[in-house]
């Protein structure tokens, strides 16, 4: 089924988003921005016919079946219930919302409304992460027991950048440390124990996260995300068999080796998506769901997203991290 795709917000990442769905054949029909010339020069960038100078607007187009939110982490909720009671699908940009109360009330919408309702955490949908999967569950590196995993970033310092500012969602953990905590809910499942310490700024925002997580199979994981700190972001799997090496970047298109307790290589996976960032690989899923009448991803439920969210809770609550009105 032909998915024709609404951009709620003209940024950086909606830029990338929509430069992946362009290589590879899939409609991009409309952009919406509250600035309408900001919308009509990133419709013009990428060759998009029409442009809305409100999300309102672009979520009333006809022409578009699914909506990408594409704003600060605080408006997601706001923005995605938009779409969702206009009667849109949604893939809202990682994290799915703030906070798990929020994602739960996206979800229970999209689910009344009869629309997909998908996190853009685009690493879930990758064909690398089915196949890490399936590694895990074949048992080649014996029981699960530790994971660690870490995305480090040296990223602008500017107190008034979403970044920086509690206003606007930010800090390491919302925007970096969703990467390891959903792959560590990935490949471990559900979380019992979580444990957290951070680095704050003045303003208010983790700066650097360490987070062990116990999960309820008895395996560890330990995470690591920065945003003053460049680092290789790659990851490890050790089990009681072997272990598995994830490339740098662990959450991007790339490859692993597994190994077993010998360290002598057992499988050795690559993945070449060419030009393309693999930020595809998520519209494709929604556009399978559509076209047979599912709501639910097996490679992110709407259970797995508010764990994840959970997890993220109990992270801010224990580093003391705290959203103003939130």
């Amino acid at each position: 089924m032909s998915i024709r795709w609404g951009i709620l917000g003209a940024g950086g990442i909606a830029d990338t988003f929509v430069n992946d769905l362009t290589a590879a054949g899939i409609a991009v029909a409309a952009v919406g921005s509250r600035d309408a010339d900001k919308a009509r020069r990133f419709a013009d960038d990428h060759g998009i016919t029409t442009a809305h100078g409100s999300y309102d607007d672009l979520v009333a187009d006809p022409e578009v079946d699914a909506v990408y939110v594409a704003t600060p982490h605080v408006f997601h909720e706001e923005n995605a219930l938009l779409a969702v009671r206009a009667g849109k699908h949604v893939l809202v940009e990682k994290p799915f919302t703030v906070s798990a109360d929020e994602a739960g009330r996206v979800l229970a919408a999209a689910r009344e409304a009869g629309v997909v309702a998908l996190e853009a955490m685009w690493t879930r949908y990758l064909p690398q992460q089915a196949r890490l999967r399936e590694v895990v569950r074949s048992g080649v590196i014996g029981e699960p027991r530790l994971l660690t995993a870490a995305h480090l970033q040296s990223l602008p310092t500017d107190p008034h950048h979403r970044l920086n500012d509690p206003a606007l969602g930010g800090g390491a953990l919302l925007d970096l440390g969703v990467y390891p905590v959903s792959f560590a809910h990935d490949l471990l499942g559900p979380v019992e124990v979580v444990a957290a310490t951070a680095v704050l700024s003045d303003q208010g925002v983790d700066v650097r996260t360490g987070i062990t997580l116990r999960h309820a199979n008895g395996a560890t994981s330990n995470l690591f995300c920065a945003l003053d700190t460049a680092g290789r972001n790659d990851a490890v799997l050790h089990g009681s068999a072997g272990r598995i090496e994830i490339d740098h970047t662990f959450y991007a298109p790339g490859g692993f080796t597994v190994l077993d307790a010998e360290g002598e290589v057992v499988e050795r996976f690559d993945s070449d998506e060419g030009d393309l960032r693999g930020m595809h690989h998520q519209a494709l899923e929604l556009a399978r769901l559509v076209e047979a009448g599912d709501l639910e991803s097996p490679a992110l439920t709407s259970d797995g997203i508010v764990a994840v969210m959970a997890t993220m809770d109990e992270i801010r609550r224990q580093v003391g991290v705290h959203y103003p009105e939130r």
